[in-house]
């Protein structure tokens, strides 16, 4: 067996290995075959792997030296297939970037400050630039903290992630269609690329309420396939073809807010349904609601925008709720920088053994 060091992290509501991209094959092909022997993906527990037999841990973040101005540091996100061999690489995700700060940190990638360190992190999936303030007291990561978020146990250090500008982070455009509202098969959607690519849509145009269990809406076959239907050709639709073996653009069923929020989101990833919500995704969300003509903004309840052009929209998820700081610009409206915060912990630390070392010699030496 070949080995490669990793790090296990907790990155907000997701999991996965953190590996330094030179510890892995420049070559995507025999980088993913990598990633999917060490996740056991192919099998639905992923039995034979550190995966966790869900998307949510199933992820992965490969970490190096920046290779764009303005940056500290690299970041290539992996979603990996837990019952398909496949690697999906399109998209960002925003729960394990919570990670990307601590682990750049601990690597020696980034430099330490005391009392917090801020870190650039450049998105290699999307091009886009977001900022991390980690807690460093004396010059060292620290996980705890009295931080909470939804879908998490217990408190940690806090972690502010700032999205600089996520608009059109794969289609170069806010809104890719160039309308805030479609119809797909008669059904009324909003087609939005702010962080990552999704499709929303109200739950009851659907025949959902909005404000299902996730299991409920994972079982319902027939409600998946419509869904799946709509999303390829919002994918079509949006400029990339066909998105079959791709996880973008995520779906989204959209709600009125019933716990005082801004608005309910059931987030898919994109088959099944999310136990929280994804950072990328509150981001868009976020963002749609402060969007006329959006299927978010006609259901949203809309904070007002305080003096210094910020307003907190809060997104109600099967866990709980998060908050997303978005900063508008008062004159055209845009969505200069996002905020909200986030935890990560650091599992553990060695090397994964990977099967089939014929796949990657290039690690055996």
């Amino acid at each position: 067996m070949g080995s490669i060091p990793c790090v296990l992290m907790r990155g907000g509501t997701s999991r996965g290995p953190f590996f330094l991209a030179s510890d892995l094959p420049r070559d995507p092909v025999a980088r993913d075959s990598i990633l999917i022997a060490a996740m056991g993906s192919g099998h639905p527990l992923q039995i034979d792997g550190i995966g966790g037999g869900n998307p949510l841990t199933s992820k992965v973040a490969i970490c190096g030296p920046a290779t764009k101005a303005g940056a500290d540091v690299d970041y290539l996100f992996a979603q990996v297939d837990v019952s398909r061999r496949t690697v999906d690489t399109s998209p960002n995700c925003g729960n394990m970037l919570a990670g990307v700060g601590p682990f750049a940190l601990e690597a020696g990638l980034v430099q330490a400050t005391s009392p917090r360190s801020r870190v650039v992190i450049h998105n290699v999936n999307t091009g886009k630039l977001i900022e991390a303030t980690v807690e460093t007291p004396n010059g060292r990561v620290t996980y705890d903290g009295d931080a909470s978020i939804d879908g998490v146990p217990g408190t940690a250090a806090p972690i502010r992630l700032t999205f600089l500008d996520a608009a059109g982070a794969k289609t170069g455009k806010l809104l890719p269609t160039g309308h805030a509202g479609d119809r797909i098969d008669g059904v009324a959607v909003t087609c939005i690329d702010m962080a990552v690519p999704m499709m929303l849509v109200a739950g009851p145009a659907l025949g959902k309420t909005g404000q299902e269990r996730p299991a409920d809406l994972d079982a319902d076959l027939a409600f998946l396939t419509r869904l799946e239907a709509l999303r390829r050709k919002a994918g079509a639709l949006m400029g990339f073809g066909d998105v079959s073996d791709r996880v973008v653009p995520k779906p989204v069923l959209l709600a009125p807010p019933v716990r005082g929020g801004t608005i309910t989101a059931r987030y898919f990833m994109p088959r099944t349904c999310h136990t929280a919500l994804a950072i990328t995704g509150a981001i868009g969300i976020a963002t749609a609601c402060c969007t006329p003509g959006t299927e978010a903004f006609a259901l949203a309840r809309l904070p007002p925008i305080d003096s210094a052009g910020r307003r907190t929209i809060v997104i109600e998820h099967p866990s709980g709720k998060i908050a997303v700081e978005l900063e508008q610009d008062s004159e055209t409206g845009d969505i200069r920088r996002a905020s909200l915060l986030r935890t990560a912990r650091r599992l553990f630390e060695g090397r994964v053994l990977v099967p089939d070392p014929a796949r990657a010699p290039v690690l055996l030496a």
